[in-house]
C-alpha cells in the first residue's frame, strides 16, 4: 500500500493512482510511450515492496520521490527517458533495484543516466572540512569536480531535481541534517540551476535553503510580505490593467502582463548588498510583460518610459548584451502610480522560455541538425562542459554581480580525502602523487594506497570524484623507484620535486654511493662497459664522476639521461686514429647513411649489416667488418669474433659508426632470472607488448632444484634508453630477481 502526498492522485485505498499520474503527467510533455512511464513506476514500486527491512513510509517514499522528480522534470519539457531514470532512480540508490536490471528492463540510456547520477552523489557523502582546505576552496573544488562528472546535461537536470525533493523532505528531519542538505543546495545546486538557466528551480531552491540556513531573516520577510499583499496585489492589478490598454493603443495585440513574485532570498540578499532594510526595497512591486517579437520589446519599453518616468541608473537590457547564462531581457524602474518605484521586465515569450527553462527549452530540439535551435543547445552544451567557477548569484534578476568563468581544464580529475575534501589534481595522477598533494610527509611515508575502499597499485591512475585513503608507516622514506619515469609511480611534478627535495637533504657520501650504485646496475645489465666516465660526466653538464654519481642518488640526475648522452658519444673516435685504419686511399669522407642507420667511415657508401653473434644496437662502442660480397658486418668492439678477426685479417677491419635514422630496430639478447611461478612469462610478454617492443624468439629454462627460471629472449629494440627502460620494468614484476643483456658467444659475423 503506497501511501501519497495531497498532490499526487488517489486511489480509493490510499495507494497512487498510476493511471490517473500518468494522464496528467501527459499534460505537462509529451510522452510517445505512456506504457513505458507505467512499466518504470511498476519496477520502482515492486522493488519498494520487496524490500523487507524498510518499513512501510520508507517504502512508499521510494516511489514517491520518483514520482515527485518526474513532476518536476517534466514541467522543464524533458524527454521520456529522463523521467524513466527519475521514477527508477532512488531505488537503484537504496539498492532495491540494480543497473544491469534496469539496462535490461529499460535500455541502456535509462540505466547510464541513473549511473552519472549515482555517480553525483559522492558529493551528498562530503563531511563539513575541518582542516586544511578554505570552505571556499572547498565549494570551489566541489563545482569543479562536479562538472567533470556531467557527460549528459539529462543526468545534471535529473540530480538538481532529486537535490529539490530532498530539499522538500528535509522539513521534519533533525536541524543538524537540514543545514547540511540546505548548504550542499546552496553551495553547489543552486548555482548549478543558475548556470543552467533553469530559473524556476533555482528560485525555490534558493528559498528553501535560505529557510534552513537562516531562519530568522527569512520569517521576518517572509512575515512583512504577508503584511503587505493585499495592499500590493491591488497596485499590481492597476498597473497590469494600465499597460494592457497602452499595449492595445501601440497595436501590440499579444501579449502576457503579469505581476513577478519577489523571492524572499533575493530579497535578502538586496538589503544585504544595498545595506536597507525592507521598507527601501523598491522592487517587491514587479511587473513581466512578455511580447512576440525583439522590436514589440523596444517598442513597449518606450510605450512604459512615455508613461511613467524613469528612475536614473535602473536601466540593463540585457538582450543587447546577453548574461553568460544566455539571459535575455529589459530591465527598467518606474515611478509608477501612486509615486511608488515599480520594477518592469520586458521579454519576449522564447526569452521567457529560456529563462524558466534554460537548457532544457532546447531539448525538445535535439537531433533537429537544420534547426537553428538545435545550434543553440548544442551550444549551451558545450558552454556547460566549459564552466569552471560558477557565479554567485545576488538574487535579483536584474541586477546581480557576474561571477568569474573560464574553460574547463580537461586535465584535471577532483578526488575526495577520507575527510571529504575535494583535491583537484592532473588527470594522470597516481596514488603517491595525492600523497604528496596532501602533505609532503604522508608522501614521503606512503606504503600503500586504498581507493574506494580496495587496495590499489601505486601505479594506479585515479579517477574524478573517487575516494583514496593513504596507508603509510610510521618512519619510512621516498623509494627511488618512484622517480624513475618508466615505472609511472609519479606523474606529477610536485610530487617528483619533493621526492627530488628528500633525497638532495641527504649526506653527499650516502647520495655518491646510491648514485653509483645505480649507475653500475644500470650499465652492468645493459652490458655496456670501456665508456669515458670523465666525458660522459661533462656531456650531462658535471665537472666530475662524483658530482654525476651524487646528482643521480640525489635524484637531480636521471640514468635515462646518462645512457642518452653515453650513446652520443660511444661510436665517437679520434679522426687521426680513423685515417690511419682506412683500408682504402688515405682520404676520409663521410659515406650517405645507409637504411640500417649505421654510417661507414671514409668507404663511401656501402651495404651494412648486423653481426649476429653480438647484436650491437646504438649506443655501443662498434667496428665494421668488410666480407666477401656482403658488405660490412658492424660487431660490438668487444666482440670476441671481431678481436680474433682484427688479429687475422686487420685490413678489413674499418670504422662505423652509428647515424642518426629514426626508429630502427636492433636485435638485443637479454636474460630474466627469476623464481619460478605460475603466470611470470604471460607478465613479463605484457610488459614488452604494452611497450610495442617485438619479441622474435623466447626460450625458458627452469631448474628444478633451486626452483629458478631463466629466460632468454631476442628483442628488437631502438637503443639503450628503451632498453633500460624495459629493464626497469621487468624489474618490478613479482619474483624477478635480476634482468640483464646477454654477452653472445663466438662465430664470425
Amino acid at each position: 500500500m503506497v501511501k501519497v502526498r495531497e498532490s499526487e492522485p488517489l486511489v480509493d485505498d490510499g495507494s497512487v493512482d498510476l493511471d490517473l499520474w500518468v494522464t496528467r503527467l501527459q499534460q505537462e510533455v509529451e510522452l510517445r510511450a505512456p506504457e513505458r512511464i507505467l512499466q518504470a513506476c511498476q519496477l520502482a514500486l515492486q522493488a519498494s515492496e520487496r524490500d523487507t527491512h524498510a518499513g512501510d513510509a520508507l517504502a512508499d517514499q521510494t516511489l514517491l520521490t520518483g514520482l515527485e522528480m518526474a513532476d518536476i522534470l517534466s514541467q522543464l519539457k524533458l524527454d521520456q527517458q529522463t523521467l524513466e531514470a527519475a521514477i527508477l532512480y532512488r531505488s537503484v540508490r537504496r539498492g532495491l533495484l540494480s543497473l544491469e536490471s534496469v539496462a535490461k528492463q529499460m535500455g541502456g540510456e535509462v540505466a547510464r543516466l541513473i549511473e552519472g547520477v549515482l555517480s553525483m552523489a559522492a558529493i551528498s557523502q562530503l563531511q563539513a572540512p575541518k582542516q586544511g582546505l578554505s570552505q571556499h576552496n572547498q565549494q570551489d573544488n566541489l563545482r569543479k569536480m562536479l562538472v567533470t562528472m556531467v557527460d549528459d546535461v539529462r543526468v545534471a537536470l535529473i540530480k538538481i531535481a532529486e537535490r529539490t525533493c530532498m530539499l522538500r523532505q528535509v522539513k521534519d528531519a533533525s536541524r543538524e541534517k537540514r543545514l547540511r542538505v540546505a548548504r550542499e543546495v546552496f553551495d553547489i545546486y543552486a548555482p548549478l540551476a543558475h548556470r543552467l538557466g533553469i530559473g524556476q528551480v533555482k528560485w525555490e531552491l534558493e528559498d528553501l535553503a535560505f529557510r534552513y540556513l537562516h531562519d530568522t531573516e527569512y520569517k521576518s520577510i517572509a512575515k512583512q510580505l504577508a503584511e503587505k499583499r493585499l495592499d500590493r496585489d491591488r497596485y499590481i492589478h492597476e498597473v497590469v490593467e494600465t499597460l494592457e490598454t497602452l499595449l492595445e493603443r501601440q497595436g501590440i495585440l499579444r501579449y502576457q502582463v503579469d505581476g513577478r513574485a519577489k523571492h524572499i532570498y533575493s530579497i535578502w540578499r538586496k538589503m544585504q548588498r544595498k545595506r536597507i532594510d525592507f521598507s527601501q526595497v523598491y522592487d517587491v512591486r514587479a511587473v513581466r510583460i512578455l511580447v512576440p517579437e525583439i522590436a514589440d520589446c523596444y517598442t513597449t519599453l518606450g510605450v512604459v518610459h512615455s508613461r511613467w518616468h524613469h528612475v536614473p541608473n535602473e536601466f540593463d537590457d540585457y538582450i543587447a548584451n546577453p548574461k553568460k547564462n544566455g539571459y535575455q531581457s529589459l530591465h527598467t524602474a518606474v515611478i509608477g502610480p501612486e509615486n511608488k518605484v515599480l520594477e518592469i521586465q520586458v521579454r519576449t515569450f522564447g526569452m521567457h522560455e529560456e529563462a524558466e527553462l534554460g537548457v532544457c527549452a532546447h531539448w525538445r530540439y535535439k537531433g533537429m541538425d537544420t534547426d537553428a535551435k538545435s545550434r543553440g543547445y548544442e551550444e549551451k552544451i558545450a558552454w556547460l562542459r566549459q564552466v569552471l567557477e560558477w557565479q554567485e548569484e545576488v538574487g535579483d534578476v536584474g541586477d546581480f554581480r557576474e561571477g568569474l568563468a573560464s574553460d574547463v581544464a580537461p586535465d584535471r580529475i577532483y578526488v575526495f580525502t577520507p575527510d571529504g575534501h575535494v583535491i583537484d589534481m592532473p588527470q594522470i595522477a597516481t596514488p603517491i602523487d595525492f600523497a604528496y598533494r596532501v602533505h609532503t610527509e604522508i608522501g614521503h611515508r606512503c606504503r600503500g594506497a586504498k581507493v574506494d575502499g580496495r587496495i590499489v597499485p601505486l601505479t594506479y591512475l585515479l579517477k574524478t570524484g573517487q575516494q583514496v585513503e593513504i596507508l603509510t608507516a610510521t618512519k619510512s622514506a621516498p623509494s627511488r623507484d618512484w622517480i624513475n619515469p618508466n615505472l609511472g609511480y609519479v606523474r606529477t611534478s610536485r610530487a617528483r620535486s619533493k621526492i627530488q627535495a628528500w633525497f638532495k637533504l641527504q649526506a653527499r657520501e650516502q647520495n655518491l654511493d646510491e648514485g653509483k650504485a645505480i649507475f653500475d646496475r644500470e650499465f652492468r645489465r645493459l652490458d655496456i662497459d670501456g665508456v669515458d666516465l670523465e666525458r660522459l660526466a661533462g656531456a650531462v653538464n658535471y665537472t666530475s664522476v662524483e658530482d654525476m654519481y651524487a646528482a643521480i642518488g640525489a635524484g637531480d640526475l636521471r640514468i635515462g639521461q646518462v645512457l642518452h648522452q653515453a650513446q652520443q658519444l660511444f661510436g665517437e673516435i679520434d679522426d687521426q686514429e680513423q685515417l690511419d685504419r682506412l683500408l682504402t686511399k688515405p682520404r676520409r669522407h663521410q659515406g650517405k647513411e645507409p637504411s640500417d642507420g649505421i654510417t661507414v667511415l671514409g668507404v663511401g657508401n656501402l651495404k651494412t649489416a648486423m653481426a649476429n653473434c653480438c647484436h650491437p644496437v646504438p649506443g655501443d662502442q662498434i667496428i665494421g667488418y668488410i666480407t666477401q660480397g656482403r658488405g660490412v658486418t658492424v660487431h660490438r668492439q668487444d666482440c670476441p669474433n671481431v678481436l680474433q678477426l682484427r688479429s687475422e685479417e686487420p685490413r678489413r677491419i674499418v670504422d662505423v659508426e652509428w647515424g642518426q635514422k629514426e626508429r630502427t630496430q636492433y636485435p638485443v639478447d637479454i636474460e630474466i632470472e627469476a623464481w619460478d611461478r605460475s603466470g611470470l612469462l604471460r607478465d613479463v610478454t605484457h610488459v614488452l607488448s604494452s611497450d610495442r617492443v617485438n619479441v622474435t624468439s623466447v626460450n625458458t629454462v627452469t631448474d628444478k632444484l633451486d626452483n629458478i627460471a631463466r629466460m632468454r629472449i631476442t628483442l628488437e629494440i631502438e637503443g639503450l634508453e628503451a632498453l633500460e627502460r624495459i629493464f626497469s620494468r621487468i624489474q618490478q614484476l613479482p619474483n624477478v630477481i635480476d634482468v640483464k643483456r646477454l654477452r653472445q658467444g663466438h662465430g664470425q659475423g
